[in-house]
């Protein structure tokens, strides 16, 4: 079952090493990782995505509070989050392709952040499942190149 974790952690030399060596060192693998600064520039949230089930999610918690730099540990996915995901795609951009690939971006609400006489750059921001169906759906166009950030993930606020 895949699990989102986020992890606050002292911004600190080293710290980023020990989570990740945390995983390797015991065999388990990370999807995905995101992580950058808080409001407080003393602490990060790191946004990790893995697989699991719930005994071993358990004992990777457990094993994360032991970290010096680790300020808490948090499984997002046990309740309602909110995650989001960006993609850039250079695509082929030649004159019999350009109007299908507006149409494309436009349906999965993205935007053309760069253009060439060959070739379009293309920002998707959404769930992974969505930016997943992009590329499938532009992949047969042509698709050059693609980088994608990983997932970044949020708690939705209580409904109270």
């Amino acid at each position: 079952m895949k699990h989102t974790l986020s992890v606050l952690l002292r911004n600190k030399p080293g710290a980023l090493s020990r989570v990740t060596g945390l995983f390797s060192g015991r065999g388990f693998n990370i999807e995905s990782l995101c992580v950058a600064e808080t409001l407080d520039p003393q602490v990060s949230c790191l946004t990790l995505v893995t697989r699991g089930n719930d005994s071993i999610i358990e004992q990777i918690m457990k094993q994360l509070h032991k970290l010096i730099d680790v300020i808490k540990v948090s499984d997002i996915s046990e309740g309602e989050y909110v995650e989001r995901e960006m993609v850039l795609i250079r695509m082929k951009a030649e004159a019999g392709t350009r109007a299908e690939v507006l149409r494309v971006i436009d349906i999965f609400r993205g935007k053309v952040v760069d253009v060439s006489p060959t070739s379009y750059t293309v920002e998707i921001t959404g769930s992974e499942s969505k930016v997943r169906a992009v590329i499938d759906i532009l992949r047969p166009i042509g698709i050059k190149e693609i980088i994608r950030t990983g997932t970044i993930a949020m708690a939705r606020a209580p409904k109270k």
